[in-house]
C-alpha cells in the first residue's frame, strides 16, 4: 500500500501536443498533466503560451521549471492532478 506522506518529485518529462507533460516520478509512477488549464487562469503561467518557452523547460531535482526556475509547478500538484498514464 502506497504511504500518502510519500515525497514525489519528477525524474523525467517530455511534453507533447498542445500544452501536455509526460512525467515519471521517483516511485516509477508516470502521469500525464494537460497544464493548458493553469496557462489559461493565472498571468503568472502566461509566459508559457509561447509553445517554444514551454517546450524549454528543465528538471530542478524536484519539478518541471521554466525561464530559469522563474516558473514551476509543484511536483506534488503535478503528481496528485496527473491522469495515470
Amino acid at each position: 500500500m502506497e504511504q500518502k506522506n510519500e515525497l514525489k518529485w519528477v525524474i523525467a518529462a517530455h511534453t507533447s501536443d498542445g500544452y501536455i507533460l509526460h512525467l515519471t516520478f521517483n516511485d516509477g509512477s508516470q502521469r500525464v498533466f494537460d497544464c493548458l488549464p493553469l496557462i489559461e487562469k493565472y498571468q503568472f503561467f502566461a509566459p508559457l503560451r509561447d509553445k517554444s518557452v514551454f517546450d524549454t523547460f528543465n528538471l530542478d531535482g524536484w519539478t518541471v521549471c521554466w525561464l530559469d526556475g522563474h516558473i514551476d509547478i509543484a511536483p506534488e500538484y503535478l503528481y496528485e492532478r496527473g491522469v495515470v498514464a
